[in-house]
């Protein structure tokens, strides 16, 4: 079981990270940049909704539930990794230089995890408001999201859930 869960793991990152590649992110405009934004943050809240009720049905809640971290976090980082590099080929004035794929990825990484090494900064009003955005998603959204994937683990293992949750612990004296 756990084996599956690693390759489920593996092959979704894999995945996400294909498709991020082989999408022609510096033909795209701004209001396509946005929309794609848009949708696939709207795509992240749906693939959570749809976890939590697969943690809750689950048997082994823990184990779906890093299987939800484990491609929603991906799926979340690749969506403004595609913004930052559709609004670098757009202007260059956002960034100071276009982005490839690799180096959008790698300053929506560095932004997520609050490192900013500042060899890529964000230049214009509004691609500042974009790393803006982010940064608040990223405490928000993603914080929400882990509290309700743990939440539904931790529910899901309640005594007495009809599910099959682990029976209450007796104790002698």
């Amino acid at each position: 079981m756990i084996a599956r869960a690693v390759l489920r793991i593996v092959g979704s990152a894999a995945a996400l990270v294909a498709l991020y590649y082989a999408l022609p992110l510096s033909h795209s405009s701004a209001w396509g940049a946005i929309t794609m934004l848009v949708i696939g943050l709207v795509v992240f809240v749906g693939l959570i909704a749809f976890q939590v009720r697969a943690i809750l049905r689950s048997p082994f809640p823990g184990l779906c539930a890093v299987e939800a971290l484990t491609t929603s976090v991906p799926l979340f980082l690749l969506l403004f990794a595609s913004t930052y590099v559709v609004m670098a080929t757009m202007s260059a004035s956002n960034f100071g230089e276009r982005l490839t794929h690799t180096d959008g990825l790698y300053f929506a990484v560095t932004v997520f995890s609050t490192v900013g090494f500042g060899d890529i900064a964000a230049k214009s009003e509004a691609a500042r408001l974009v790393v803006t955005g982010q940064i608040v998603a990223d405490f928000v959204i993603l914080g929400l999201a882990i509290k309700i994937i743990l939440g539904a683990v931790n529910r899901r293992r309640q005594p007495g859930d009809a599910g099959g949750g682990q029976p209450a612990q007796r104790t002698h004296r």
